[in-house]
């Protein structure tokens, strides 16, 4: 076991781990110069498309050093905001990390984030500076920074660069000598934390762990400690680019195991798995709970297609822990389902990977966040989506929750990011120079608001040089009201809202214009109207396609005339009456991109 290392790579978004991951694979030769390839533990068509990690991915390296081979583990981890569940389940497995710092961009907001949750699993922690040959490095600047952050000396920063391959030599000497060997018996019986598992339509469900006692070996009878559920270990192995089996996996390492297991809830990411024969008594403590702060539904454009959602749904959760839902009902969209998502980044990956690894075509409707409600009766209600609220007359008092926003910029923006955060209802907390050119700026803010568009509105004002992370902190009473889309007086439920009162009016107006420009005109007049309660705060008419009843008169008496028109204004209040509106989906869609 003490030839054994287990670490990861954290960073903020963009600074190049998987870059530096693909230099460490080359340089301890683990992948031939045929498979090798940009980012090539982004597997997912996704992730080279927008240049981003969404899975960790973990893989092992050989090493020889001072004449000792020396077994390597490696996990890539994520760097957006949205994934920090993955980062927190790839530290779970490991005993160590790579802190990377662009030397162009310095410490970003995500950068403290996760070296924090490192901090709080204990993990030996290698500060290296990447992109040092680029025109822009500001290498002296950044050892600052870095040193202040954390508290290190000098020479033990590395400096290297991921895509020409320098200080590679010296980071994989840092892993052996720096990084700790795990702890933990081979001959206590078994005891592995399951950090990751994915769904093979051939093989079942592959679920990755980290053995911290004891060892697996091939066919075995394993148990899993949350769900009870028992299985024989048909194939176990070790992590290479693919899948590599091995006779049996020790304490310390990480691999996989392969059981034919072909019902996804049998198998929970965080759960412990152990002998059947020999079981441990207590589990691991697994990875922090998930708290998805993004709700919305999400339905099939068919409802014939639910079931065939669901197991999608189903066998994407186990590739993406992260994911929670369960069954809903709209008048609108028939059956669906409510899913929470750690961000508006992680919604839309979802809904990406939906349509092209299953092929679903699906309805989101407009995101919102979990309220707490108090009723007359002092009932506490949790309020994920407008139907669940109660009404105004049974309702004492609503909560919504509240982040605490860190933006790290450079003082040019300073006004900018006051005025968009105070524009959302944000109050300032602390404004704390970090260096001459960097300032940390502290808000409190309510989650509804930076749920739309903040990231990307302060991305644009800004220019890009703003980091972003943020941290729940508890719910707060606020004026949050129901709004509800009305067409010819009936509610559409998929397009209702929760929103604060003094937001309502102008959130309404913009709505109803932007569906009297997407819904299709019909021979009826329809009205669009946005109400709160009762009271109707917006109002848009699309007039009825008519044709030309006069045509046929020509000359004659005005009664004439009139007679036709009245006849078929009758005709059109009785299609009113019994026409229905069609919605788009574009119309669902639209709500989203509201700026």
């Amino acid at each position: 076991m003490d030839k054994i290392r287990n670490f990861c790579i954290i960073a903020h978004i963009d600074h190049g781990k998987s870059t530096l991951a693909d230099r460490l694979l080359e340089y301890t030769q683990t992948i031939g110069s045929r498979e090798m390839m940009n980012q090539v533990l982004d597997d997912m068509d996704l992730e080279r498309e927008k240049g981003i990690t969404i899975k960790s991915h973990a893989i092992q390296m050989q090493y020889v050093y001072n004449g000792d081979t020396y077994t390597i583990n490696l996990i890539d981890t994520p760097g957006h905001v949205d994934f920090s569940y993955e980062v927190s389940r790839a530290l779970a497995a490991c005993e160590g990390a790579l802190l990377l710092v662009d030397a162009a961009q310095g410490i970003q907001a995500q950068t403290i984030s996760n070296l924090y949750l490192a901090i709080d699993n204990d993990l030996e922690i290698i500060p290296v500076i990447n992109k040092i040959d680029m025109d822009g490095a500001m290498i002296p600047e950044v050892k600052d920074q870095i040193i202040e952050l954390i508290g290190c000396k000098e020479e033990d920063i590395l400096l290297a660069s991921g895509k020409s391959g320098i200080g590679i030599e010296e980071i994989m000497h840092a892993i052996i000598n720096r990084i700790p060997a795990p702890k933990g018996e081979l001959e206590a019986p078994l005891q592995a934390l399951i950090f990751d598992s994915v769904f093979n339509s051939f093989r079942g469900v592959i679920a990755y762990y980290r053995v911290v006692n004891g060892k697996l070996r091939t066919g075995d009878k394993i148990k899993f400690a949350a769900t009870k559920a028992e299985y024989f270990a048909d194939e176990i192995g070790v992590l290479k680019l693919g899948l590599n089996p091995t006779k049996e996996v020790g304490a310390g390492n990480v691999g996989y195991v392969v059981t034919g297991i072909k019902n996804a809830k049998d198998i929970k990411v965080g759960d412990t798995i152990t002998l059947s024969s020999q079981p441990t008594t207590t589990p691991i403590k697994g990875f922090s709970e998930v708290k998805p702060m993004v709700f919305a539904g999400i339905f099939p454009v068919v409802t014939e297609d639910f079931e065939e959602l669901r197991d999608c749904m189903e066998k994407l959760q186990l590739n993406d822990a992260s994911l929670t839902f369960e069954l809903e009902t709209s008048q609108a969209l028939g059956f669906g389902f409510r899913c929470g998502f750690l961000g508006l980044l992680h919604m839309e990956i979802i809904q990406e990977r939906l349509e092209r690894e299953f092929n679903q075509t699906v309805i989101t409707t407009v995101p919102n966040v979990s309220f707490h409600a108090v009723t007359t009766r002092d009932e506490h209600i949790i309020v994920n989506n407008p139907s669940q609220m109660p009404e105004t007359t049974k309702l004492a008092e609503i909560e919504e929750p509240f982040i605490r926003a860190q933006i790290i910029t450079s003082p040019d923006y300073i006004g900018n990011i006051m005025t968009l955060c105070l524009g959302k209802r944000g109050m300032l907390i602390n404004q704390t120079y970090l260096t001459q050119s960097r300032v940390e700026l502290t808000f409190e803010l309510p989650l509804t608001e930076i749920v739309f568009d903040f990231y990307d509105k302060l991305k644009s004002q800004t220019r890009g040089y703003a980091s972003f992370d943020y941290t729940p902190i508890d719910y707060r009473p606020s004026d949050i009201v129901k709004m509800d889309i009305l067409l010819n007086g009936d509610k559409v439920d998929a397009l209702s809202a929760l929103i604060h009162r003094s937001r309502a009016q102008d959130f309404g107006r913009r709505l109803c214009e932007k569906l009297k420009e997407l819904l299709p005109r019909q021979q009826f007049q329809i009205a669009v109207q946005a109400a709160v309660g009762a009271k109707v705060i917006a109002r848009e008419t699309i007039s009825a396609l008519r044709k030309d009843v006069t045509a046929k008169c020509y000359g004659g008496d005005i009664s004439r005339k009139r007679k036709l028109l009245e006849k078929q204004k009758e005709g059109k209040k009785r299609m009113r009456q019994i026409g229905n509106v069609e919605v788009p989906q574009e119309a669902f869609l639209a709500v989203l991109k509201l700026d």
